[in-house]
C-alpha cells in the first residue's frame, strides 16, 4: 500500500532527516526449488491504517469488441477513467489468477520529484492522470498467463497510460518463476515509467518491504534481468547518476536510503531473512540504520527447505529474540504487547524518538500468502491462503485461484459492512473485534488465540490434499470440480467466522473485568468454566500485573503506595 514519508527531528546518532512510513507492507518470495514441496510461495501483508480487508475477486469471461473497463484508484477508489476491455480475461481471487499468476507489492516512495499531485502527471485520453500501481495488479491479473507476461502487461500499461502512484516494488510470480519488479514515474513533464525486474533464482528467497531493493544491475545475469530501455539515461538526464553504467543502481539512483528507509523496511526484510538463511549478523549494523550506504542480497539461499507453514510463521514475526524485539520494554505494557501504537515517531521534551515497525502489525487490512504448484492443474494447485487482519491474530483461510463465487465475509458491502459499517458477518470486523480484545492483554489472552488459531491451521504443510480434486477432475470435468472447489471455500470461510466469534465470546467470558475464569482442563471447543456445585461460576482468578510490572511501578512510585 501507500508508504507516506514525512521528515523527523534531527538525531545525534542518526541522519539529519530521518523518514517515517505511515503505510507499509512486507513480501515474501520462495522459488520453487527453494519450497519443501516445490510450490512457488508468495506473501503480502496489505498494510493500511483504515482500510477496509476487502478481497479481491473477478469472473473471468469473453467480453465483446468495444467494451470498456473503469480504472478506479486502489488506495481513494476515485475514479481515473476507462481503457479497452481485453478480449478474454481470466478469474482471479485475491492477488492469484486462475493460471496460478500472483502479484502483490510494497511502496517505497522514491524521490518525491517523481511523483507528483493529481493533474500534473501526463497520461493519455482514456486516463489523463495515468494509471495507479493497484490497477496496475489486477489488470495484469485479469489477462496474464504467466508472471513474464504480466510484467510486459505492467510495463506496457504504463507506457500506453501514464503511471500515476509512487515508486513500487511488485512481486510477480507463477507456478514455475518468481520475479521482482521496481518502478517509478518520470514526474512533471513526463509519461510513464522507468523500471527493472530480476528474476529471484529457483533455489532462493527474498523479500521487499518498501523500500527499493534491486542495486547494481551489472550484477545479475543478463539473462535474469528486464528493464526499460531508459532506466539509465533518464537517471543520468535528472542528475541522479553520473557513473558508469557497470556500476548503476536503481535504489541509489530512484529512492537512496536514510534512515527510515532502512530502520523501518529493511530490518523486516532482515529478520525475515534471518528466520530463513543463515549469516545474517554481518548485516545487523546496516538492518539499524547504522550504514546507510551498505545492503543486503536481493536474494539469498535458504538454510532448509521452506514450507508453508515457515511463510505464514515470516507474516507474522515480531522480531522475536532479535536486537529488534520490543517484548518486555515498558512501551509493552503490562502484558507485554507486541505491538505500539502509531505514529511510529513520538516527541518527548523536544526530542523525537522512534518504535520499531515489525512485519506483524495492527494495520494489516488483509494478508495473502500464494501457493503455486506446477505439478498439479491450475484449478487444483493454485491455493490462495488469506486473512482480513494482523495474521499473527487470525488464520489463513485456503480458497482456489478459479472459485466463482467469493465468501461474502471476505468482501466489502458498501453500507453492509464496510469502512465504517461493523458486522459479525464480516471476517474483517469479526477478526479486529477479537485483536483489539486481546492486543492489550496479550500475555493474558493471546495464548487461547493461539490455540484456536493453530487448530485451524493443523496440516497445512501435508501433502496429499489434492486426491480428492485430481479424481473429481478425471471423472467429472472442470466445471464440476470448479463446483466443488467454490463450495469447499465458502464451507472453509464460514468456519473460520464462525470459530472467531465463538473465540470472541469466549474471550470476553473467560477474561472479564481484567479476571480470568477457571476452565477445565479440557476444553475443546471453548466453553467449560468451572462452575461451583450450585451452578454459579467459579470465583475467577486475580493475578494482578506481573511480577516484572509491579517493580516497574515501584520504581516510578517509590514509597507512595508502600503498605504502613
Amino acid at each position: 500500500m501507500k508508504i507516506r514519508k514525512f521528515i523527523l527531528s534531527v538525531m545525534a546518532w542518526a541522519v539529519s532527516a530521518l523518514f517515517m512510513t505511515s503505510i507499509a507492507c512486507t513480501n515474501i518470495i520462495v522459488g520453487k526449488n527453494a519450497s519443501a514441496d516445490g510450490s512457488v510461495f508468495v506473501s503480502y501483508n496489505a498494510d493500511s491504517y483504515g482500510m477496509f480487508g476487502n478481497i479481491y475477486h473477478h469472473v473471468g469471461g469473453i467480453h465483446p469488441k468495444g467494451e470498456m473497463r473503469k480504472v478506479y484508484d486502489w488506495d481513494t477508489n476515485k475514479y481515473l477513467g476507462e481503457i479497452p476491455q481485453a478480449e478474454r480475461t481470466y478469474t482471479v481471487v485475491g492477488q492469484m489468477n486462475e493460471h496460478q499468476v500472483s502479484i502483490t507489492e510494497t511502496t517505497y516512495g522514491g524521490r518525491e520529484e517523481l511523483y507528483e499531485t493529481d493533474g500534473k502527471q501526463i497520461g493519455s485520453a482514456e486516463l489523463p492522470t495515468g494509471i495507479d500501481y493497484g490497477s496496475l495488479i489486477y489488470i495484469a491479473l485479469e489477462r496474464a498467463t504467466s508472471a513474464r507476461e504480466a510484467i510486459d502487461i505492467m510495463t506496457t500499461l504504463v507506457d500506453t497510460y501514464g503511471y500515476c502512484s509512487e515508486g513500487e516494488t511488485f512481486s510477480v510470480c507463477d507456478k514455475n518463476e518468481a520475479w521482482i519488479l521496481e518502478m517509478i514515474g518520470k514526474g512533471v513533464g513526463e509519461k510513464g515509467a522507468v523500471w527493472v525486474a530480476v528474476r529471484i533464482p529457483d533455489d532462493c528467497v527474498s523479500a521487499h518491504a518498501n523500500q527499493s531493493r534491486i542495486t547494481r544491475l551489472s550484477q545479475f545475469d543478463k539473462k535474469q534481468i528486464r528493464y526499460s530501455k531508459d532506466v539509465i539515461t533518464f537517471a543520468r538526464k535528472k542528475g541522479y547518476f553520473t557513473g558508469k553504467d557497470a556500476d548503476f543502481s536503481f535504489r541509489d539512483a530512484y529512492a537512496p536510503n536514510d534512515f527510515g528507509a532502512v530502520r523501518y523496511c529493511e530490518a523486516r526484510v532482515w529478520s525475515i531473512f534471518n528466520r530463513l538463511c543463515d549469516g545474517m549478523d554481518k548485516y545487523i549494523e546496516y538492518a539499524k540504520g547504522n550504514e546507510l550506504d551498505g545492503e543486503m542480497p536481493l536474494y539469498l539461499k535458504p538454510k532448509q527447505k521452506v514450507r508453508l507453514s515457515d511463510v505464514m510463521a515470516g507474516m507474522r514475526d515480531h522480531y522475536e529474540d532479535t536486537p529488534f524485539d520490543i517484548r518486555g520494554e515498558f512501551g509493552a505494557g503490562p502484558y507485554n504487547m507486541p505491538y505500539r501504537p502509531t505514529p511510529l515517531s513520538f516527541e518527548c521534551d523536544g526530542k523525537t524518538y522512534f518504535n520499531e515497525r515489525p512485519v506483524s502489525t495492527q494495520q494489516t487490512a488483509f494478508s495473502f500468502v500464494g501457493q503455486m504448484r506446477a505439478s498439479l492443474p491450475d484449478a487444483i494447485g493454485g491455493i490462495v491462503w488469506v486473512t482480513n487482519d494482523d495474521p499473527n491474530m487470525a488464520p489463513y483461510v485456503p480458497l482456489n485461484c478459479c472459485i466463482t463465487e467469493m465468501p461474502k465475509c471476505f468482501r466489502r458491502i458498501p453500507g453492509e459492512q464496510d469502512d465504517v459499517t461493523f458486522s459479525w458477518e464480516s471476517a474483517f470486523w469479526v477478526q479486529n473485534a477479537v485483536s483489539n480484545l486481546v492486543y492489550p492483554y496479550y500475555d493474558k489472552m493471546f495464548p487461547d488465540l493461539l490455540k484456536q488459531r493453530e487448530k485451524m491451521e493443523i496440516g497445512i504443510d501435508s501433502t496429499d490434499m489434492a486426491e480428492y480434486p485430481l479424481q473429481l477432475l478425471k471423472e467429472k470435468g472442470e466445471p464440476e470440480l470448479i463446483k466443488y472447489q467454490t463450495d469447499a471455500s465458502l464451507i472453509r470461510a464460514n468456519m473460520m467466522l464462525n470459530a472467531w466469534a465463538h473465540l470472541f465470546e469466549y474471550l470476553m467470558v473467560k477474561h472479564l473485568d481484567m479476571a480470568t475464569k477457571k476452565t477445565a482442563e479440557d476444553d475443546p471447543l471453548l466453553n467449560r468454566f468451572e462452575k461451583t456445585e450450585h451452578g454459579f461460576a467459579a470465583p475467577p482468578m486475580r493475578p494482578g500485573y506481573p511480577e516484572a510490572y509491579r517493580k516497574k511501578i515501584v520504581e516510578e512510585t517509590g514509597d507512595k503506595y508502600l503498605m504502613k
